[in-house]
């Protein structure tokens, strides 16, 4: 069993991948600053879920402060770093792009120095599909990112993954990169469309879309710690994508909504700057290399994350 440190620990990725990192048997230290980004008390109630499944260290901590990260990495001697903590959200990284520069690139560079420093033998680190840049309607292959991307949030991911590669080198730790594909489930990220939609409906209140003819490769909380877990026993450093391998369009995630919510409203507004029309994940080389299939379908994911919202939401 290994001695595992989640950055970004009480977040939506983070507190779930807690709590299956526990059920496995693995020590669990957790690291978040509850940034405002989105409400305290949801990340409390996140960390709740893991204790609910056993014991962990928690330290309420900027890892912007050097300082006070290396104490901890010093103190724990953390095997193995998932590194999660950074600012999601394209559209917030349009109005404060520096931000994003301290979160996602300034923070990560101190997370990849301590790992090395106290000699952690594997990082992973939490990418995103926005590093493709645009390109609508075919499938993503790893190799496919260029560095063209559309926003400060994609710039600041593609960025940490170069230092990523650049620190692996420098300590000779395992490094592996995840580029998620439009995660949701219960606790979903609160701006995230899904988790909007599905709150906006259970109010009875209309709900925006962005430009009809968009599609996302949505992909269910549970499937996305699974690929993550799977690569953790791993000594070789890569790079993959997470994500269901297919596209679903905004005209069949409404269609999906509408079975549940039939009264449903929708109001119609045209394209934001920064967003990307499509995503679609190629994820043959995380199937052959770490095995990762995922299990769950919109249809099912969705009832899910229906049923939770009911609970919880209101």
């Amino acid at each position: 069993m290994a001695k595992v440190c989640i950055t970004g620990g009480a977040g939506f990725i983070g507190s779930h991948l807690g709590k299956e990192l526990l059920k496995l048997g693995h020590e669990l230290v957790v690291i978040d600053n509850f940034h405002p980004y989105y409400s305290t008390c949801r990340k409390q109630r996140q960390l709740q879920q893991i204790e609910n499944v056993g014991f962990f260290h928690f330290y309420n901590v900027d890892i912007l402060r050097m300082d006070l990260l290396k104490q901890i990495f010093f103190h724990h001697r953390p095997d193995v770093v998932f590194h999660l903590a950074a600012l999601p959200g394209v559209q917030p990284s349009l109005s404060e792009p520096l931000a994003y520069i301290d979160y996602d690139v300034k923070a990560t560079v101190n997370v990849l120095q301590a790992a090395g420093e106290v000699g952690v033998q594997h990082v992973l680190f939490a990418s995103s599909s926005s590093v493709y840049g645009d390109r609508a309607f075919q499938p993503l292959k790893e190799e496919m990112a260029n560095g063209q991307v559309i926003s400060p949030y994609a710039a600041a991911k593609y960025s940490a993954e170069s230092f990523c590669h650049a620190y692996a080198h420098i300590y000779g730790y395992t490094m592996t990169i995840f580029r998620y594909f439009t995660v949701y489930g219960p606790w979903g990220r609160p701006d995230m469309a899904m988790s909007k939609f599905i709150r906006q409906l259970l109010r009875d209140e209309p709900i925006t879309v962005y430009g009809d003819h968009t599609a996302r490769d949505y992909t269910y909380i549970d499937d996305i710690v699974d690929g993550m877990i799977r690569a953790l026993e791993r000594q070789e450093s890569d790079v993959f994508n997470l994500g269901a391998g297919q596209p679903v369009t905004m005209k069949q995630l409404l269609a999906e909504l509408r079975t549940h919510f039939p009264h449903m409203r929708v109001h119609y507004e045209s394209t934001r700057l920064g967003d990307v029309v499509a995503t679609w994940a190629d994820i043959t080389k995380a199937k052959e290399k770490i095995g990762y299939e995922p299990r769950i379908s919109l249809r099912e994911g969705l009832a899910k994350t229906i049923e939770w919202a009911k609970q919880y939401e209101n």
